[in-house]
């Protein structure tokens, strides 16, 4: 994707009310991502779930400026922008229909080695949960695979922490854009990440963590993997809901939910 194919893919995310899926009809239905913001606004009524007022809204476009900050941003902090398109984003999310049409990270990720598997669970953290998810990880280091979590407080950072320490790539998906990082607190060990691994968000620069959006990061977490483990999590936990969506992405879902 050059450098004009992805302003108009950013842009495209800045416009309000347009979600991943309604984003791929619009791509489809107008031949290309520039293609869009050539378009009539008749054309553009007849996409589905457009309407008038989405067409309106897509004619008289403003997003372009803060495109173009957001890729001054990108290209000034050594962050990659992975397009719905490219080679590089996620074969096993592409076939979720609300996956995101631009990711951004930093480090050195490969989001398409032969085994992924997301960590996630409690925030109050026992002992026993360390001891577990330590074990676990331990032993999944003989498959290399990528540990995918959420960079939270508890197992989240723990999962990350032990990755790290077995030489496995390990990738934090954020809640927020990545100008900042949240918890500031695990700022070193996100650091040491990026060195195999790094960071991952659907989110442009200045995005704060707001409630919402961790509900749409755990479906990043659940989609780019192909099991999800989930240790001690609580009855209504945001563990539980990337559970719902690992089970409705059709990804095995396994959970050590106390003593063994």
């Amino acid at each position: 994707m050059n450098k004009d194919e992805l302003k108009y893919l950013i842009a495209l995310t800045f416009i309000p009310n347009i979600g991943p899926v309604l984003a791929k009809s619009l791509i489809s239905y107008c031949g290309g991502i520039s293609n869009i913001f050539g378009a009539s606004k008749g054309k553009l009524e007849k996409v589905p779930g457009i309407g008038k007022i989405l067409a309106e809204i897509i004619v008289n476009n403003k997003s372009f400026d803060r495109a173009e900050k957001e890729l001054e941003f990108i290209d000034k902090n050594d962050i990659k922008a992975i397009g719905f398109f490219d080679n590089d984003y996620p074969q096993r999310y592409k076939k979720c229909d609300d996956s995101p049409i631009l990711l951004y990270s930093k480090g050195i990720i490969n989001l398409n080695i032969p085994k992924v598997i997301s960590v996630v669970g409690t925030r109050k953290i026992t002992s026993y949960g360390k001891d577990i998810c330590s074990e676990f990880i331990m032993e999944i280091a003989r498959t290399d695979a990528l540990i995918v979590s959420g960079m939270a407080y508890g197992i989240d950072i723990y999962a990350h922490t032990q990755a790290v320490k077995n030489n496995l790539q390990t990738v934090g998906v954020l809640a927020h854009g990545l100008d900042r990082l949240y918890p500031s607190l695990h700022k070193p060990i996100a650091n040491k990440m990026i060195e195999n691994g790094g960071l991952l968000t659907e989110y442009p620069s200045g995005t704060n963590p707001d409630r919402e959006n961790f509900v749409k990061r755990n479906r990043i977490i659940a989609g780019l993997a192909d099991a999800v483990i989930i240790i001690e999590a609580d009855e209504k936990s945001g563990s539980l809901i990337t559970a719902t969506f690992a089970s409705n992405y059709n990804r095995d879902v396994f959970a050590f939910p106390g003593r063994i």
